[in-house]
């Protein structure tokens, strides 16, 4: 006989004890048999498993909790939906049955053949299905996981370009995380979206916030002064072109309703918007801007500020605050410019670290 701490589990549901023994006896020697004499002892049951039967035979009449409630009550936990019942049953309850979301049915008087081919057959059905589950979430972490480093890596890329180091990327980042931390940790009015946000996502997200740079020429990209209008106007298409470019990102995942990639796109797009609608390129203004844009404008702004680019020099913390809270309002959301003024000594200490 097999091991029994390594056979599959089936739960028995029945209020009659011969019925409940002659099913524990027929699969004995395949399975790990727990029992139960109603559909709440069955709950109470599958409370105390670490590892969830893989298969619940259960019967439809019985006292206290029929099988009928119990099924429904199943169908709505997360933990219990995926485990595949069979119902006990007369022969003309069968459609009923299965209409109310069996995946079979075994008739009574018991046949043992029939038992263990029917139980057999969705044990192997639920392995099956658990592998295939497996797999594609190990496939999806992978794959996310090469397209962080993707993402990461491209981020990088137009940094350089940009003469930069890498480092405004993982700035911009940190800034953005503090920022995120705070609005939360204080239950500001924007706590319980940023939850909902995954805001582990948005910070990531941040790293692509100009992926469109890499498509503005050298000349306009690297010049020394400032930018005169035509030169400008093509600046500002990095916005278009970061969208289009993770358009194309989402065309060629999986996952198109990607929440990272989707933040991604808000933030690439819209974080030269201004909070007074006097931004690019879209002109939005207050809520219309993607919460998770409003966070990086603020975010890329004072790095922009503290740090020498090949067009100005570096100004102080102080100042860069001061300008940043000048444009409270009109440039910036005024409850996100509040939350950066309260936490700009650990703004620039994250602008002191990584130079």
């Amino acid at each position: 006989m097999a091991d029994p701490r390594r056979l599959p589990t089936v739960l028995v549901v029945d209020d009659v004890e011969m019925n409940r023994l002659i099913l524990e006896e027929i699969l004995k020697d395949e399975y790990s048999l727990l029992s139960a004499e109603n559909g709440r002892q069955a709950l109470e049951v599958l409370k105390t498993q670490t590892v969830l039967p893989k298969i619940i035979l259960l019967d439809i009449f019985m006292p206290v909790m029929n099988g009928y409630e119990l099924l429904e009550i199943m169908k709505a936990d997360n933990d219990y939906k995926r485990i595949p019942v069979i119902f006990i049953t007369t022969s003309d309850s069968e459609s009923e049955a299965l209409s109310a979301g069996a995946v079979d049915f075994i008739s009574k008087p018991f046949l043992p053949e029939i038992v263990k081919l029917r139980v057999k057959n969705q044990v192997e059905l639920k392995n099956y299905s658990d592998n295939l589950e497996r797999m594609v979430a190990e496939k999806t972490a992978e794959a996310t996981s090469t397209l962080d480093n993707t993402l990461q890596a491209i981020a990088n890329i137009i940094e350089y370009r940009n003469l930069e180091s890498g480092s405004h990327v993982k700035r911009t980042q940190f800034f953005c995380k503090a920022l995120i931390d705070y609005l939360i940790e204080s239950n500001s009015r924007y706590a319980k979206t940023l939850e909902s946000m995954e805001p582990d996502i948005i910070v990531k997200a941040m790293a692509l916030h100009d992926v469109g740079k890499i498509g503005i020429p050298d000349n306009i990209l690297l010049k020394p002064g400032k930018l005169d209008a035509d030169e400008y106007e093509i600046m500002k298409t990095h916005t278009t072109v970061g969208k289009n470019i993770i358009e194309e990102m989402m065309k060629a995942v999986v996952d198109k309703d990607s929440i990272y990639l989707r933040h991604c796109l808000d933030i690439a797009y819209c974080h030269h918007e201004r909070y007074d609608g006097r931004g690019y390129p879209r002109g939005l203004s207050g809520e219309q801007i993607p919460l998770a844009a409003r966070l990086a404008s603020l975010s890329d702004v004072y790095d922009a500020l503290v740090c020498a680019r090949v067009y100005k020099a570096a100004m102080s913390y102080e100042e860069a605050i001061a300008i940043i809270a000048e444009g409270r309002g009109t440039q910036f959301d005024p409850d996100l410019t509040d939350a950066v003024i309260h936490i700009q000594d650990r703004f620039a200490e994250i602008s002191r670290q990584y130079k």
